[in-house]
């Protein structure tokens, strides 16, 4: 299987409900080193995964919703504790939907998986990983 990654990232502002998030159930800042990973069996027809461009440019695009923002005051997420994992999901289905209305370029209709990966810190991450 090859693949390709490419990174980027994000600062928000969040609040958690529960007694298990303690502390972070005030409002807290994180920033987030975001990776994904492109997957597919064969190479395109240019040798390629998917275009790098693109895929850091749609990746970008896709965090900008989120960037120096409060994910607290977002309609879609109220009710969601917007845990590392939920982003991380969050992330993963908005790419999924543009690499399937062809804003990766026609070669990444091939891709097979996808994997979003945000980093916490550097010792703590999650990930989201599925079938395109």
């Amino acid at each position: 299987m090859y693949s390709l990654n490419v990174r980027d990232h994000i600062m928000i502002a969040h609040s958690f409900q529960g007694e298990i998030f303690g502390p972070a159930q005030r409002m807290h800042g994180a920033t987030y080193i975001v990776d994904a990973c492109f997957q597919r069996g064969e190479l395109d027809d240019d040798g390629l995964v998917v275009d790098i461009g693109l895929a850091s440019e749609t990746l970008k695009a896709v965090l900008a919703e989120f960037n120096f923002r409060n994910l607290d005051e977002l309609a879609e997420f109220r009710g969601s504790n917007t845990t590392t994992e939920f982003m991380a999901r969050t992330i993963f289905d908005r790419m999924a939907l543009a690499i399937n209305a062809g804003r990766l370029g026609k070669g990444a209709l091939g891709l097979v998986r996808l994997k979003i990966t945000l980093h916490e810190s550097h010792v703590a991450w999650a990930s989201y990983e599925g079938v395109l």
